[in-house]
């Protein structure tokens, strides 16, 4: 008993019709002179002035009254204006940049990278290096690792390369 029973959403469909063609749009009107056509010649032969765009007259105006705005801004940042001095002194002075601070602990460079990373771990612990620079010591100490086994491993091929060299 496999009757099929579709589905109550199914009944009364129908293939929608095809959209309706848009009209051609009209091609854009050049900005200018409608009644010049190319090869004529040039109703304005000198071409525009310099300096007659909206951009320079408005640099013009600037650069005229940047005296009286940095005038205003300091006499507003002296009479206790935070956002006129921040905007001074952020100009005038440098930012100050965050600089790791310096440790000092007993480290021997020259042992394995696994030893050198436990005596990092170590000055951790007993509170010399704080935790983020510690971090830091210990990231560079398995980039340079990383660097010296892809040297060694440079150094190990090159030798069994002059080794079956020397065979053939």
């Amino acid at each position: 008993m496999e009757t099929k029973i579709p589905p109550p959403w199914g009944n009364d469909w129908q293939l929608a019709p095809p959209p309706e063609p848009k009209p051609p749009r009209e091609k854009a009107k050049p900005p200018g002179n409608p009644a010049w056509v190319k090869g004529m010649k040039s109703p304005n032969p000198a071409g525009r002035k310099p300096g007659s765009t909206a951009q320079t007259i408005l640099l013009k105006r600037m650069l005229e009254n940047a005296d009286g705005i940095v005038d205003m801004l300091i006499s507003k940042a002296m009479e206790g204006d935070t956002n006129s001095a921040s905007l001074i002194l952020s100009r005038i002075m440098p930012s100050i940049k965050a600089q790791a601070q310096k440790v000092a602990f007993d480290f021997d460079h020259t042992a394995p990278a696994s030893q050198q990373v436990e005596q990092v771990i170590a000055a951790i612990a007993d509170g010399t290096v704080p935790a983020d620079i510690g971090r830091q010591i210990i990231d560079a100490i398995s980039s340079l690792s990383a660097i010296r086994v892809g040297e060694q491993l440079e150094a190990r091929i090159e030798a069994l390369e002059a080794a079956s060299n020397g065979r053939a």
